[in-house]
């Protein structure tokens, strides 16, 4: 079987074309200028992985919102479960780039991390 992606490891964008044998394994790959693209078909192919961004609710902060990331991939058929849990956190100001909101969602090993420092709102007078 042959499967088509294009690849997503720097600018280029080559289009790749994988053979996949029936048993899963990808017997060549075509259409890379690098060996990323050949390594990201394979594991497209093999292991599909992605990164999340997304923000949680502040209460009390300057901002409403905190921006977060995973600190390492998920696998693709976890996205959605992931994205269900970290819609659940809400965190109070002050929050740091870097601060561990969530630690090994759903057992995946990926920490959910703030990426956006938001201060305490300002006491009104």
């Amino acid at each position: 079987m042959l499967r088509q992606f294009t690849c997503i490891m720097c600018p280029m964008g080559c289009s790749l074309e994988a053979e996949v044998l029936p048993e899963g394994r990808v017997e060549k790959v075509t259409g890379n200028n690098c060996k990323r693209g050949k390594e990201y078909a394979v594991r497209e192919v093999t292991n599909p992985v992605r990164n999340i961004a997304s923000s949680v609710l502040v209460e009390n902060g300057e901002l409403p919102l905190a921006s977060v990331r995973l600190n390492a991939p998920i696998p693709k058929k976890d996205i959605f479960p992931v994205m269900a849990e970290i819609r659940k956190i809400k965190v109070t100001a002050p929050v740091s780039i870097g601060q561990i909101v969530l630690q090994d969602v759903l057992g995946t090993g990926s920490d959910v991390i703030i990426t956006k420092n938001v201060k305490r709102k300002a006491e009104e007078l």
